[in-house]
């Protein structure tokens, strides 16, 4: 059974559209303690979702879905975000203006910020072409460049280089995409990118 995060963002429907095309059996989490690794029904999680990083992380805090993300992630077991679920994956972000003079932190289980693209013409919204890294476990398989699906006006920039399983250009080249143990996440929305992106799910649903 594969857990899909609802937190209030959207396109999640599409999301559980894409596992029904795979013949995977999915629903959504009910509450933060589902996803405690030891009594868990669930042995994959999505967290999908679009959205402004400090209204996500201040909701994830408040129904305590942080800290039951962090554990499941520490206990490495099988988590795959997409768009904003990648975001929150990192400690800061230019889009969160500090609070109260409070600085809204990330999920921080990755090191790192995420930045807002340079040039005017943002958000990017479109396909682009994305190259994987020799090595990567989801990209598989997928030809090389594939296109993939994108609609965003932040970027990550891991602290170390080697979690990026792909990288794409937009005003400049950045990590789209992050692998670490049984952790992935993609900027991108594979839900939305065709066949390219049901092979991509596929592979991380295979691993």
């Amino acid at each position: 059974m594969i857990g899909v995060i609802d937190y209030g963002a959207g396109n999640l429907g599409s999301v559980m559209n894409a596992l029904k095309r795979l013949s995977v059996p999915a629903r959504f989490i009910a509450e933060p303690d589902e996803l405690s690794p030891a009594s868990s029904p669930y042995e994959k999680i999505i967290f999908p979702g679009d959205g402004h990083f400090a209204t996500a992380m201040v909701s994830l805090n408040k129904s305590g879905y942080a800290q039951a993300i962090r554990e499941w992630i520490k206990a490495d077991r099988p988590f795959l975000g997409i768009c904003i679920g990648l975001q929150l994956l990192f400690e800061t972000s230019e889009e969160a203006a500090p609070v109260n003079g409070r600085e809204i932190k990330g999920l921080s289980v990755i090191p790192g910020t995420v930045k807002r693209f340079p040039g005017r013409k943002v958000p990017q919204i479109g396909w682009n072409q994305t190259t994987a890294r020799p090595g990567s476990k989801i990209f598989k398989g997928l030809a090389d460049n594939s296109f993939f699906y994108y609609i965003h006006s932040y970027y990550a920039a891991p602290d170390d280089d080697s979690v990026c399983a792909a990288e794409t250009e937009y005003y400049l080249r950045y990590c789209c995409a992050v692998e670490r143990g049984a952790l992935a996440a993609v900027q991108f929305h594979p839900e939305k990118s065709g066949a390219a992106g049901i092979a991509l799910l596929k592979n991380w649903l295979e691993i």
